[in-house]
């Protein structure tokens, strides 16, 4: 009951932030699954393929398809349907599916920044409106315990609506921010790897190449 009496104490901005609320939690959750089978996965299937590449490339292919739910798999499977392309073309390739990557690893980043800076100002509304609501029942004539209550009641709405605000907010920065860091460490593995694969894929072309040259010359 102690949390439906504050609710209703907060007046009407505090429904805007129990919508921000509900839409942050479920938001979170979705990156917070999304993060943890990236993160538990990736580095074990990515070495798979660096290792099997060289020598099997039918069994690299098959492991990133069955991983296909993994941004550097997709990444790494445009790279290896161009193969046969030369290590500039491949290189253009990876990096062109690198881009295609980013939206999904900074997915709602725009709406967790919209609600940290709206919630701190919905509290801020709150607190004019319930300021306002006090002086309007302010009556210096009449000092009586009604019109106290009145007072009283736009401070309360002021106050909760101004905590409420700022708690909504700070608990989606603290949660965005953790994504951001996510996304920082991935941006940074998906070149390490990238670049592993490239060097793989370099020293591949250049063995294909001078066997070439050698059959030639027989």
């Amino acid at each position: 009951m102690l949390i439906v009496e504050l609710f209703r104490a907060g007046g009407v901005v505090m429904y805007p932030l129990l919508g921000f609320s509900i839409v942050a939690i479920a938001l979170i959750v979705e990156r917070l699954v999304f993060w943890i089978r990236v993160n538990r996965r990736q580095q074990r299937v990515v070495r798979d393929v660096l290792r099997t590449y060289p020598h099997d490339f039918d069994t690299a292919l098959l492991r990133l398809k069955q991983n296909a739910d993994l941004p550097i798999a997709r990444i790494f499977l445009e790279g290896l349907e161009v193969n046969h392309f030369p290590p500039h073309a491949f290189r253009l390739t990876l990096e062109g599916a690198t881009q295609a990557e980013l939206p999904i690893l900074r997915r709602f980043n725009t709406v967790f920044d919209t609600i940290v800076a709206l919630s701190p100002l919905l509290g801020l509304l709150g607190t004019v409106t319930g300021l306002i609501r006090s002086f309007a029942s302010l009556n210096l004539g009449n000092v009586g315990s009604e019109s106290a209550l009145q007072v009283t009641g736009g401070i309360s709405e002021a106050l909760i609506s101004t905590a409420a605000g700022l708690i909504v907010a700070v608990f989606t920065l603290l949660f965005a921010n953790v994504f951001r860091g996510f996304y920082r460490r991935q941006i940074a593995a998906i070149r390490e790897y990238g670049s592993q694969l490239e060097v793989l894929h370099l020293s591949h072309h250049e063995g294909f190449e001078g066997y070439k040259a050698l059959t030639a010359v027989e």
